[in-house]
């Protein structure tokens, strides 16, 4: 019972089905997703940790969250799933995700878009958030993980 305290990062849009190493929907590498229910509290907790420190670095590149407390009360007060003790940043990220298309001020939300996005639309904005998210993932499992399943497979 304790494995299943952490919740899955899944969004419902798995593509590893498709053959995907890495998932399009919430970026967890295929065998992540494939034996997640078996992950004890330290694994997933590893997983999520990745997950946000990659997301975060996408998302400080891109924006700025001055007040925190707001964010948080905004994304309460629209009922927005969030993981309270994951950034802000990744806060930011559920809350453009969710409202691109109907958000106008960015401020009345606690955060700021970085000079050089200033003239973006947010869906388009949330979608290079996304796109850049997901090469970040594919590299890190390039990176670190596909190496040990190569020298698993061959018996290294």
């Amino acid at each position: 019972m304790p494995n299943h305290l952490i919740k899955t990062p899944c969004v419902g849009l798995c593509s590893t089905v498709y053959g995907d190493l890495v998932c399009r929907g919430c970026k967890r590498f295929h065998h992540e997703v494939i034996h997640w229910n078996g992950y004890n509290e330290e694994q997933k907790r590893a997983v999520w940790m990745r997950l946000e420190q990659l997301l975060a670095q996408v998302m400080v590149a891109k924006l700025e969250v001055f007040d925190p407390g707001l964010l948080r009360q905004q994304l309460e007060a629209r009922k927005i799933r969030f993981v309270p003790n994951q950034s802000e940043y990744c806060w930011a990220y559920q809350l453009i995700a969710r409202g691109a298309r109907v958000i106008n001020n960015l401020e009345a939300y606690g955060m700021v878009l970085m000079p050089e996005f200033r003239d973006w639309e947010l869906p388009d904005l949330r979608d290079a958030i996304d796109r850049e998210f997901f090469l970040l993932s594919e590299a890190h499992y390039q990176r670190y993980i596909a190496p040990g399943f190569l020298k698993d497979a061959i018996g290294g």
